[in-house]
């Protein structure tokens, strides 16, 4: 079964990454639509964006109003899908786009409707001590809240169909994203398929965004998921 994927990259401040993901993007062999939700970027990422917009043509561009979040460019980036799955895509160049017929296999296949890359069980850049654990953590306490066995809740290579898509009612404009859309995948009854992926993570002087009180919003937001009817 050949699958059309909307690819939806939110994207703040990655000027050095952004031009070259969309050039890799394009030289996957993977029907597709490129979305872009630049979220008011201050570094010239959203000018680099718009120029590649206007002599190529090979993206749909969205520019946030004002800085909203992972999340707030995700739920924009959604309502732009046309495709028949929707594959979440960060612009920072640590995930792989060549991983994207792995990823789409099994709902091409009827095996999944939900798919998670999990960098766990793949190759992969060794990550921060701190980072790595804090990672295992929430998705064991997420494993626990809603009796799965996932090994990376918090992975950027979130993969769906279009139909889940639209009976998401996401609410978290940032960092509780990750955990906010596995909750309510979960709940909605939905088994999320697991396949390895490549990493290559940053540090943090390469521009790595997140950090340790971040991981405080990932925990409350998996306990009010779980809270919510």
């Amino acid at each position: 079964m050949t699958l059309r994927a909307s690819i939806v990259i939110p994207c703040f401040n990655e000027r050095q990454t952004v031009i070259e993901l969309i050039d890799r993007i394009h030289a996957v062999p993977v029907d597709k639509e490129v979305i872009v939700v630049d979220d008011c970027s201050t570094d010239g990422t959203r000018e680099l964006l718009q120029k590649r917009a206007r002599e190529c043509g090979d993206i749909t561009l969205r520019l946030r109003q004002r800085n909203g979040g992972k999340g707030a460019s995700v739920q924009e980036g959604l309502r732009c899908a046309s495709g028949d799955v929707v594959i979440i895509q960060d612009a920072d160049l640590e995930y792989d786009p060549a991983d994207y017929p792995v990823l789409l296999r099994p709902i091409q296949t009827g095996k999944a409707h939900v798919v998670y890359g999990s960098r766990f069980i793949g190759e992969h850049r060794a990550m921060y001590f701190w980072h790595s654990l804090g990672n295992q953590f929430l998705t064991l306490l997420c494993n626990a809240l809603f009796d799965t066995t996932l090994t990376d809740m918090e992975t950027c290579y979130k993969v769906f169909t279009i139909d889940i898509a639209r009976r998401l009612r996401l609410r978290e404009p940032r960092w509780g994203f990750d955990p906010e859309i596995t909750a309510r995948m979960l709940k909605m009854g939905y088994r999320i398929y697991e396949v390895p992926i490549s990493y290559a993570g940053r540090e943090f002087n390469e521009g790595k965004k997140i950090s340790w009180k971040d991981g405080f919003v990932v925990l409350f937001t998996l306990l009010r998921y779980r809270l919510l009817p």
